[in-house]
């Protein structure tokens, strides 16, 4: 079994499906990105993965075992951590002090959990801002702290809900960076994002939502090409 399996996955809202018997496959090491137009299921999906939703039908395997049905903090012990599209740090917080919470999921040293809130904010460039209260920080810094936030919880597999949306494009071009130096430490990444440079250059396979369903995967060359992928998504994207 591969390291997470979704399998037959639907949900349901009343009488709204949001997903429809979704199945795919990460393996270790991978980027995965998901795209679709907007309502496709795409956070829809991290919800059920990360917890916040149970499967209305199907199950999610990690490493082997069912997480379907526990608790997002019972997740996150396993190894699965997740940034949101909406940024929403610890506002009355430092910089520090945001990624030290976070750190205290694996141990319950002060220090311990300091080394390693200094190194995390090290390795994603924000050792300097260290000390900043985090609600006075530019889109750009916060969207960075979330990734070191969920960095912090030291996950084997990385869930990005749009972490690249409003960046300039040195931003853009740093945090892609970042998350390819997330890969080369071992930790498996899957990403919802819009912005397809982002997709297409850091993208081992790519699976497309529409509608709640799975309408493609493939390679990037393989979506970039795929008829129904152009029709439902990036035909209009590359039209906005």
């Amino acid at each position: 079994m591969s390291f997470l399996d979704i399998k037959k996955v639907s949900r349901f809202f009343g009488g709204l499906s949001a997903l429809t018997n979704v199945s795919f496959e990460v393996n270790k090491g991978d980027i995965v990105g998901l795209i679709g137009p907007n309502g496709a299921g795409k956070t829809t999906l991290f919800n059920v993965v990360n917890g916040f939703y149970k499967p209305s039908k199907g199950e999610v395997f990690f490493r082997g075992r069912t997480i379907s049905g526990l608790k997002p903090h019972q997740i996150c012990q396993q190894g699965i951590a997740r940034t949101f599209q909406v940024v929403k740090p610890l506002q009355r917080m430092s910089v520090f002090d945001n990624v030290l919470a976070s750190a205290f999921l694996r141990t319950a040293s002060r220090g311990e959990a300091a080394a390693l809130a200094l190194d995390i904010l090290q390795f994603t460039g924000l050792s300097e801002a260290r000390n900043t209260i985090s609600k006075g920080l530019p889109l750009g810094m916060r969207k960075r702290l979330e990734i070191a936030r969920a960095l912090a919880t030291q996950p084997e597999l990385l869930l990005l809900d749009e972490s690249f949306a409003g960046l300039n494009p040195t931003e853009l071009n740093d945090s892609i960076q970042i998350i390819r130096n997330i890969r080369e430490k071992g930790i498996t990444v899957m990403i919802i994002e819009h912005h397809m440079k982002v997709i297409m250059s850091l993208s081992d396979r790519i699976v497309v939502l529409n509608y709640g369903e799975k309408i493609a995967e493939g390679t990037p060359q393989e979506i970039r090409h795929n008829p129904l992928v152009v029709e439902a998504y990036l035909g209009e994207t590359q039209s906005a």
